[in-house]
């Protein structure tokens, strides 16, 4: 297991070598929860992004050497924050003493300016402003990639190459994605803060969708980013309690997850009806099921799709309500994806007639989506129309890309060539 949280390049001792090659767990997890609360209290404290990261990065590096030795400290984001915050002050002691002393050289240099008063920062207490570092992230200036890719980093801890796997680029190129969106929000004076009131309801919306991008993306495959994503929505909730579509995120995310281990069988997928149910994890099944209670009054897009995720695992599936709510969905949100899968629940009524109708109304908003073709396939091939569904199931292969579902298409296209 790696140093979640250190997964940054350290200077590193023989001893913190040693460690890292066989880290401590409770190290590890500590490390992997407190993160974002470090570094938000440190871009909070000194409003300089770049500084508290490298800062932040030393405090994780001295506590794996010090802690295997000395023990954990009782408060432990207590004690990373408060040997941050001094490397900072010492940091920005020298560039000062730097500064005054650049007059009396021969020869000039470049040097920073100080603009920190060294006896407010010392004077400051430690607050926990995870959700503002959240929203600077995940602001709205900031290209939707780059709000993503910062709060893995900021937020959940990820290290450049590792945000870099899951977007598919090379690290450096990561790496200038990263500076350039942290450069940006001190360009921009981008404010370290949540937004006001009037504001809050579209930023949290952006927030959101980050998040549940994030969460996707493990969903895909990379499971840790799926894990991230859910810890991201419980940061989310313990900072906002009252928000009601953060419940609901949470529940989606964790009512689909609960069924991760039961949705591959080796390198196959596994539909649905055919998952072994002793797979799923009950207990993320039941906080899904508590979340959505406190969520689904509000009728928010996340807590509508939350209630469809727990649908999916009750015994019998309700489809007639799980197109319903769809139907629902489709009108907040006017997503044509939204209205795709409602027709595939219409189809697991027996409306196969009336859900090809709906997927064929669009077919010119998704023409480029996989889904909608794999989707009219198994439509045609239920009606009997098989010559149009090979047709719709090779166009859906020509524009998958990922590995298990083209396994997937291919052996639907096996079955065809089997049925008269």
């Amino acid at each position: 297991m790696a140093w979640r949280s250190g997964r940054s390049p350290w200077r590193r001792t023989d001893q913190e070598q040693a460690i890292a090659r066989e880290p401590d767990p409770a190290l590890a997890r500590i490390f992997q929860e407190e993160w974002g609360r470090v570094l938000a209290s440190l871009v909070g404290y000194l409003r300089d992004f770049d500084l508290a990261e490298d800062v932040v990065q030393d405090a994780f590096a001295t506590a794996a050497e010090r802690w295997p030795l000395d023990g954990i400290p009782d408060n432990p984001a207590g004690w990373l924050v408060r040997t941050a915050r001094n490397e900072a002050i010492d940091r920005l002691r020298r560039r000062q003493t730097l500064a005054a002393k650049l007059p009396l050289l021969d020869r000039p240099a470049e040097v920073a300016p100080v603009d920190h008063d060294l006896d407010l920062l010392l004077r400051r207490p430690i607050p926990d402003e995870r959700l503002e570092l959240i929203f600077t992230c995940c602001h709205p200036a900031l290209a939707q990639e780059a709000q993503v890719a910062l709060t893995l980093r900021a937020v959940g801890g990820l290290s450049t190459d590792e945000i870099a796997a899951a977007f598919l680029v090379a690290p450096e190129t990561m790496k200038r994605r990263l500076t350039r969106a942290k450069q940006k929000i001190t360009a921009a004076g981008i404010p370290f803060r949540v937004p006001p009131e009037h504001l809050l309801p579209d930023r949290l919306a952006v927030v959101m969708a980050v998040v549940y991008l994030v969460f996707n993306e493990g969903y895909k495959g990379r499971v840790d980013l799926a894990s991230e994503a859910i810890r991201l929505g419980r940061v989310l909730l313990a900072l906002m309690p009252d928000e009601r579509e953060v419940r609901g995120l949470l529940a989606l995310m964790l009512a689909h997850d609960a069924r991760r281990a039961a949705r591959v069988d080796g390198d196959e997928l596994v539909l649905l009806q055919d998952q072994d149910r002793s797979l799923w994890d009950d207990r993320q099944l039941d906080e899904a099921r508590q979340l959505l209670e406190r969520a689904i009054s509000g009728r928010g897009p996340y807590a509508l799709q939350a209630a469809i995720a727990v649908l999916h695992t009750e015994d019998p599936v309700d489809w007639t309500q799980i197109a319903a709510l769809y139907a629902e969905l489709g009108e907040r949100t006017g997503s044509p994806v939204v209205e795709l899968n409602r027709a595939a629940a219409l189809a697991q009524t027996g409306a196969n007639d009336r859900a090809l109708e709906v997927a064929d109304r669009l077919a010119a908003q998704l023409d480029g989506y996989p889904y909608l073709h794999s989707t009219r396939a198994e439509l045609l091939r239920r009606l009997g129309r098989h010559d149009e569904a090979r047709a719709a199931y090779g166009r859906a292969l020509d524009l998958s890309t990922d590995d298990r579902e083209r396994r997937f298409l291919r052996a639907r296209l096996a079955e065809l060539e089997l049925e008269p």
